[in-house]
Formats: structure tokens, C-alpha cells, sequence
């Protein structure tokens, strides 16, 4: 899972996902952001633009977008961009969505950022109409938001719809009982557990699987390990221990393989189906492959 919006040009998303798709990888995922803040807002690209070249520049990998905000994009055109890229990929496209969070990225392009509990109910009604659009024959949908009247085509063959985030009981919730797949952000195994169990309970009968996106950090022995703790906690300007904790309180899968297999093996035990390892920067290749082959090891 990479973060374009810190930097990346089409080519280098398309290296990445390339890797993902010759190493076997189930899925390759990117974040959907106009800007992140001033020093990387002009390197930000367009999600579904770049996942539309994905899928026809790959064969196999599946393609998601995590998470694509109701803010800035309509249902009627998330609807049509999503089931375009399912035409063009062959029904490779996983379809998240969320309520919109970063206030810097709406305030600088001039897009409107309502209250929390605007982007919320707007949220749900987005996904009401969505369901609508991508339904059978003709979508009627009326709600406090968004209308619609419509047998909108084409339609998805192979979408499924991803709901994520970190709280403890609104999102799994409604991940229980709208989405095909939960991600969990990256937390420690027994926080996982618990947001599983309150999307089990919501979900009932229905089947959905449970994933967790998070950052990585993987080294071939411990000296090298310990020479990227001391790296981070430089640029941090804290101390290894210190960092190392705050890893540990935030969930952050790192170590060398057996440790890596260890802390992996516990997120398995409470539910986790399946990790998108996040990487940044999208100029380090090298990096990227070797942390997807001690993860693998």
C-alpha cells in the first residue's frame, strides 16, 4: 500500500505494483489525497486516474484505493470511475471509501470540509446510493444527500467494497454490515481483537473479510534492525527505547523475519486475514523489494 500524495510519479506506482503482481501479492492499494500539506501537495497524483493505468498496465494483482473521501468525490462519479476501472481490470478492483479527513487537502484547493458529523452522514448515504448504482436493474436511492433515479451503467463485475479506519465501534460496525472487507489501521493484536469481535457481531451471517494496513519495518539481522531504530528515532530526535515503545503501543510490525513471522502470526490469531504493507517512498525500490522479501522470508 503506497502513499503518492508524499511523492511518485506514475512510472514508480506502476514499478510497485509491478513487484507486487511478480512476487505473488494478493492486492496492491494506494491512498487517495489531492495534497498532504504544502512540501508534497504538487507531487500528489489522482488515485483513480493512476489505478485506471494500473489496470491495464498489470495482469493478475488485484487493485484497491484505501480510502477514496465522500468529500471530494460524488457517489455518481465514484460509482462510474469504479466501474470503469472494473471493466478495464477484469473485475480486479477493490473499492474503498471513507468520510474525508485531512482539513489541509479541502482548505488549500478551496473543497468544502463539513463537521464531522456532516462527513458521516453523508458517509452513509453515500454508500446507501452506492449499493443502488451498483444493484441490479434500475437504482432508486433518496436520501438526506444524495438522489438517484437511474440504471447506471455499466456494472461492476468484480467490486468490492472496503470500509476502514480506527475507531473502536462506529467504523467496524458499519464495516459488519456494509462492507465485503474490514481494514483495521495498523494497532496492536489485542486491540484488533476487540474491533473484530464488534464487527463480528454486526455482520451476523454475512461474510467479510478482515484486513489491517499499516507501516513495516524489516531487517535481514538485528544489527541492521538496530541500525534503522537508530535511524528513525534520529530523525524523531528521541531516543531507541523510545521509539521502540511508541512502535509497540501503535502496532508497528518490525524486526527482523522470525520477528517479523511472531508479531504477524498474533495479528492472524485475532483475526487478521490479511496485511497491506505500507511503503512511502516510492524512489526507494530497492527498499521496497527487500522488505517485501524479509517479510515473505
Amino acid at each position: 500500500m503506497t502513499e503518492p500524495q508524499f511523492g511518485g510519479t506514475y512510472e514508480q506506482i506502476l514499478r510497485a505494483a509491478r513487484l507486487a503482481e511478480t512476487e505473488g501479492l494478493h492486492s496492491f492499494a494506494r491512498s487517495d489525497h489531492l495534497a498532504w500539506d504544502r512540501r508534497h501537495a504538487p507531487d500528489a497524483t489522482d488515485a483513480f486516474a493512476t489505478i485506471g493505468g494500473l489496470a491495464r498496465d498489470t495482469d493478475t494483482v488485484r487493485l484497491a484505493v484505501l480510502v477514496t473521501p465522500i468529500t471530494f468525490r460524488h457517489p455518481a462519479i465514484i460509482a462510474k470511475n469504479a466501474a470503469t476501472i472494473d471493466q478495464m481490470s477484469g473485475g480486479r478492483f477493490d473499492l474503498g471509501v471513507g468520510t474525508g479527513w485531512n482539513d489541509f487537502e479541502h482548505d488549500a484547493l478551496g473543497i468544502s470540509f463539513p463537521e464531522e458529523s456532516e462527513r458521516w452522514a453523508r458517509f452513509e448515504d453515500a454508500l446507501g446510493y452506492l449499493e443502488a448504482a451498483f444493484g441490479a436493474g434500475h437504482g432508486r436511492h433518496t436520501g438526506p444527500f444524495y438522489n438517484l433515479d437511474l440504471d447506471v451503467r455499466p456494472k461492476p463485475t468484480g467490486i468490492r467494497l472496503i470500509i476502514g479506519g480506527g475507531g473502536p465501534r462506529r467504523t467496524p460496525t458499519l464495516a459488519g454490515t456494509r462492507a465485503d472487507e474490514y481494514n483495521v489501521f495498523m494497532c496492536p493484536a489485542d486491540e484488533a481483537r476487540e474491533k473484530i469481535h464488534v464487527m463480528r457481531e454486526a455482520a451476523g451471517d454475512r461474510t467479510v473479510e478482515v484486513t489491517m494496513m499499516g507501516t513495516v519495518t524489516a531487517a535481514g539481522t538485528d544489527a541492521e534492525l538496530a541500525d534503522l531504530v537508530s535511524a528513525a528515532a534520529g530523525r524523531r530526535n528521541i531516543t531507541n527505547d523510545e521509539l521502540i515503545s511508541r512502535w509497540e503501543k501503535s502496532g508497528v510490525v518490525f524486526g527482523t523475519p522470525p520477528q517479523l513471522r511472531e508479531k504477524i502470526a498474533a495479528l492472524e490469531d485475532a483475526g487478521v486475514e490479511r496485511l497491506y504493507l505500507q511503503w512511502l517512498d516510492l524512489t526507494d525500490y530497492d527498499g521496497l523489494a527487500r522488505m517485501v522479501e524479509l517479510v515473505r522470508g
